[in-house]
């Protein structure tokens, strides 16, 4: 197996989401920017509207040089902590607040203007909705306490806040639960097409050699026999680790691969099994795959039990688009007819309840059929 290294080990990278937060921080340093360069005008076009000019003037000069220091610290992902969160919005709100004290008390526009949109969109990008709505809330409740009067612009601009801070917060949030998505979907799909290679590769070489093994020496009967035996659990012990190589989980989460876990299963049973499963993953939830593989086991304990650990079994995994059915036969002398229905008046219930009950409790069905070739299972389990 040497010979095929895995090629799934990608090199390490930062977390998708991570990678997303820093483009988004990339493209608001440009927004920080462009309502700074805002704000510095406006100010100056409304130069006459300070009390105290030169206070007004050191406080617009003292935001443009924050401007520049988050752009910096926003940069690097390792100085982006709640710490920095926190002190950028309690510059825009201190801005907001002085601004009674600088114009005079019937003032319009507040020194910084939509310079807070800054802090605003940082805390949305970082926390999503609930920190856009916090910074939301108070900036606006900072900006309208000190007015005598609320007019329609004022109104306009709180009202613009308060939505936009949580939309983006939200949208930031769907991007990186998208770029997630994406990379578990790239990474399934580079698992399947490595399960693919290497189960190409291993067929042509080594598993021919061991069926061959194995049917030679079952013919040739003695100790050859059991070298056959061993060869053919190493046979399905590699079909099963190729198979479980490197199973991916779905972006949703709580998912299993079913025909994964019934080779696992099935190669660590007493009985000999032989399974046979589609070329793809069955993925399931992972109740339904615990519930599917303990009723698989207790068929393949009652072939140990009744037929011997001599006995062979066969189990056949098949899916449709809303219904997953797996077959479990056996080569045993089959089970007399009304035996279950005695052994339940008898109350021993352990194909009731090992067998039966779990399927049906997940909304499947059971069905048994059995006679002098053996006995099979058909197990049907909803995928709903």
């Amino acid at each position: 197996m040497s010979a095929y290294p895995n090629r799934l080990a990608p090199a390490p990278r930062a977390d998708s989401a991570l990678a997303v937060e820093d483009r988004l921080h990339s493209a608001l340093a440009l927004v920080r920017v462009v309502v700074t360069i805002n704000m510095v005008g406006l100010n100056a076009y409304r130069r006459d509207n300070f009390q105290h000019p030169s206070i007004g003037l050191a406080i617009v000069l003292a935001l443009a040089v924050w401007t520049a220091v988050a752009i910096w610290l926003y940069h690097d992902r390792a100085r982006r902590t709640p710490v920095l969160l926190v002190a950028d919005l309690a510059i825009a709100v201190a801005a907001i607040a002085v601004t009674p004290l600088v114009k005079t008390p019937d003032f319009n526009a507040t020194i910084p203007g939509f310079w807070v949109m800054g802090a605003l969109l940082a805390w949305a990008i970082h926390w999503h909705w609930k920190g856009g709505l916090a910074a939301a809330v108070l900036l606006s409740a900072v900006d309208l306490l000190p007015r005598t009067e609320v007019d329609q612009g004022n109104y306009g601009n709180v009202f613009l806040v308060l939505i936009g801070g949580p939309i983006v917060g939200y949208m930031c949030e769907s991007l990186q639960r998208m770029a997630r998505e994406r990379d578990a979907a790239e990474h399934a799909a580079a698992a399947a097409e490595e399960r693919t290679r290497l189960a190409r590769a291993v067929h042509d070489g080594v598993l021919q050699v061991l069926t061959m093994t194995q049917r030679r020496g079952s013919a040739a009967g003695g100790e050859w026999a059991e070298l056959g035996r061993l060869a053919g659990e190493q046979e399905r012990n590699l079909r099963s680790l190729i198979r479980q190589q490197d199973t991916v989980p779905t972006a949703a989460g709580g998912q299993v691969d079913l025909a994964g876990a019934l080779e696992a299963m099935a190669t660590a049973h007493p009985v000999r099994v032989e399974v046979a499963t589609p070329g793809g993953a069955l993925l399931v939830d992972e109740n339904v795959a615990t519930e599917t593989v303990a009723a698989v086991r207790a068929c393949l304990d009652n072939v140990l039990a009744h037929v011997g650990p001599d006995a062979s079994a066969w189990v056949l995994a098949q899916a449709a688009p809303d219904t997953i059915t797996i077959s479990v036969r056996d080569d045993g002398p089959g089970i007399a007819p009304g035996r279950l229905d005695e052994a339940e008046a008898e109350g021993r219930l352990g194909v009731v309840s090992s067998i039966r009950g779990r399927v049906e409790d997940l909304g499947g069905t059971a069905v048994m059929d059995s006679g002098p070739w053996g006995t099979e299972w058909e197990l049907r389990v909803p995928l709903a």
